[in-house]
């Protein structure tokens, strides 16, 4: 089918609720993508942090193909091995405990909110629910994790909405202990936020929130749902924070591009979920657990170190190009934020860029490039030209 065809046909017969770019996307290799009439595209968004290998990745794509040929489905009232070997990787790479697998990140952070008001009720009986949250978050799409993102143009239409949250300001510690009414079961943090502008927290914050959450025995949560494997180079985010998180959600990259999420538990949360008391269809998918297994052997130590380079090569880059629109950078690794200056709009320097071949992501008020981890210097530098020929 050709682009206008595509378009066409999506238009008549899916829901409306995207705000799409006018380009329908068929192959790629590596970091570059092609439509149907072949012309290519410089992707820095990877399918917003989920492609993290790119495109055409040939032990990816065997992995997937030599299981789905095994075994497709079987449902978690089963034993299967690809989620028990991906499930041991984990937890030895991160030092938790055990995995709850899951099919998206809303999903994997429903399951972390579930645990947390459990652990609570176990030990302190009902009453001791509430979710403290930071103003400018996003933790998903379900009734429940609008409520718990910290954004209030999020709390509209759906109502009512699941009560039981609350928002401090970031960065703020006496924010967040205001937030303590005798009722608080845990914190959940996003340790950059991403939706909101790709803004990392102060690590001496993070450091004095896990000290108050142990003091008043609240579990501290951490989306990692956009920041984890691999993204921010290092396996998780937290582990550049010196944290063990007692639950922590992960998404996005975990299967390379196959819809796969979880939750990573620590040993005192492991068992607050029993049988009957969470559970998915499709989470543990041997398919999607297999992928997850072929990420996890590319993403090696030396990997990961490539990929803090390559962040700090492209943030170095924008910031050399003194483009009018553009004004400073930040993140970790290759989640990286771009401030636009005063006059500009982040939406219309996306579509100027993407009409021209790079696409790019908007978050908050800035831009926000999310590249696959296997973007080549070669690729970084064809889309810095982008932006230098269409923005300066």
């Amino acid at each position: 089918m050709t682009s206008e065809a595509i378009k066409r046909l999506t238009q008549q017969y899916v829901m409306n609720t995207y705000g799409r770019f006018p380009v329908a996307l068929d192959h790629g290799e590596g970091a570059t993508l092609c439509d149907p009439e072949g012309r290519e595209y410089i992707d820095f968004t990877s399918g917003i942090g989920v492609s993290a290998l790119g495109y055409g990745n040939q032990p990816w794509a065997e992995a997937i193909a030599a299981q789905v040929q095994k075994l497709g489905h079987t449902s978690n009232l089963f034993y299967t091995e690809p989620p028990a070997k991906l499930a041991e990787l984990l937890c030895k790479r991160t030092g938790e405990s055990a995995v709850f697998f899951a099919n998206g990140g809303g999903e994997a952070n429903e399951g972390m909110i579930k645990l947390a008001r459990k652990y609570s009720f176990d030990r302190y009986g009902r009453g001791r629910s509430t979710i403290v949250t930071l103003e400018n978050s996003f933790h998903g799409r379900t009734i429940t994790t609008l409520k718990a993102t910290g954004q209030e143009v999020f709390h509209n239409y759906f109502f009512p909405f699941t009560e039981g949250f609350r928002y401090a300001r970031a960065n703020d510690l006496e924010s967040l202990k205001a937030q303590d009414q005798g009722d608080v079961c845990a914190v959940m943090v996003e340790l950059v936020q991403g939706e909101g502008g790709v803004l990392p927290l102060e690590k001496d914050y993070v450091k004095a929130v896990e000290a108050l959450c142990a003091e008043k025995d609240w579990l501290l949560l951490v989306d990692e749902v956009q920041t984890g494997v691999g993204r921010t180079g290092t396996l998780f985010a937290f582990q550049q924070y010196d944290l063990l998180p007692d639950v922590v959600s992960f998404a996005k990259g975990i299967a390379g591009g196959l819809p796969m999420s979880g939750i990573l538990a620590n040993e005192k949360c492991r068992d607050v979920l029993g049988p009957g008391m969470h559970a998915t269809t499709f989470g543990a998918n041997p398919v999607c657990a297999a992928a997850g297994l072929a990420v996890q052997e590319i993403l090696s130590d030396e990997f990961l170190k490539e990929v803090r380079e390559k962040g700090a090569y492209l943030r170095r880059g924008i910031e050399a190009l003194d483009l009018p629109c553009f004004g400073r950078t930040r993140g970790l690794g290759l989640m990286i934020g771009v401030e636009v200056k005063e006059g500009w709009t982040n939406k219309d320097i996306a579509n100027r860029l993407v009409e021209n071949g790079l696409l790019i992501l908007t978050a908050g008020p800035g831009m926000r490039l999310l590249p696959p981890l296997v973007i080549t210097k070669e690729e970084m530098d064809k889309g810095l030209a982008i932006m230098k020929k269409i923005l300066a």
